[in-house]
């Protein structure tokens, strides 16, 4: 795990911001959600919050998991708006059914497949069983859940993939640019409900190079966007009611009241 300098120097280095984000607005892509409706999104493996930052940036709700104090710490000070857990995902979450509206993970899913120790309950199988099982629970009916790792075998990813699947889910991998070695990022997009396994799984990216992935990101960013360069009906009056009902139903306090000036532009001040 991550130690305090660690993090710190981590989460500053720019080339892994760069990576982080870029990740981060392909799994939201193959996520598939209204663009128009909030939602609340689980992140795990949040680290100091770098994909965080992204998700609030989407206008979406979020809260997340890490295993390790010192990426947790240095996302607090850098004042990430998310609820953060520290949690070992190999033991399961504990949240209500249907909490989250979907779920990304960034560079994590690997790591359930290191056993810890010679004890049975520290088997890739079994951690991986507890974390499918729990997460599929904490998911609403429908949703989806998409995790970018790094495996390191075709043996590992049907692992991986035959476990979820005994957990409830449907979907499949999805790799984006498969015939370079430097652009090459794997997927796991797991269905919830909604036709489970009948559900088309989305299709990876064809391509050689990383400019051409960026580009394609940075296309489909700007189509969603109007002339003014908002986000097309991302914040009228009923993304906002129903972005505020989210946050009382979580339990938030001090949340304006609900009256005919929600979402009313303001006229400009001279």
């Amino acid at each position: 795990y991550y130690g305090d300098a660690e993090a710190k120097k981590y989460t500053q280095n720019t080339r892994n911001q760069q990576i982080q984000a870029d990740m981060t607005y392909r799994a939201l892509e193959l996520l598939n959600l209204p663009s128009d409706e909030p939602a609340f999104l689980l992140d795990i493996g949040c680290g100091s919050g770098l994909s965080g930052e992204i998700l609030e940036e989407e206008g979406y709700i979020w809260a997340g998991v890490d295993i390790a104090p010192s990426m947790l710490e240095v996302a607090l000070e850098r004042n990430i708006d998310g609820d953060l857990f520290l949690q070992d995902i190999g033991q399961g979450f504990g949240f209500r059914p249907g909490s989250f509206d979907g779920a990304i993970s960034i560079s994590v899913l690997q790591w359930l497949l290191n056993a810890e120790t010679s004890h049975p309950t520290s088997s890739p199988p079994h951690r991986l069983n507890r974390f499918f099982t729990t997460l599929h629970s904490a998911l609403r009916n429908p949703s989806r859940a998409v995790f970018q790792f790094y495996p390191t075998s075709d043996d590992q990813i049907q692992l991986i993939t035959s476990i979820a699947q005994k957990a409830g889910f449907g979907g499949g991998v999805v790799v984006d640019y498969p015939n370079s070695k430097k652009a090459r990022k794997v997927f796991l997009c797991l269905f919830v409900g909604g036709g489970g396994t009948q559900q088309q799984i989305p299709k990876g990216v064809e391509g050689e190079d990383d400019e051409q992935v960026r580009f394609e990101r940075r296309r489909e960013k700007e189509r969603k966007r109007d002339a003014s360069g908002k986000r097309k009906n991302m914040k009228d009056k009923d993304w906002i009611l129903k972005k505020k009902e989210l946050y009382r139903q979580r339990g938030k306090e001090g949340i304006p009241r609900d009256s005919k000036f929600t979402g009313r532009k303001r006229k400009p001040i001279f």
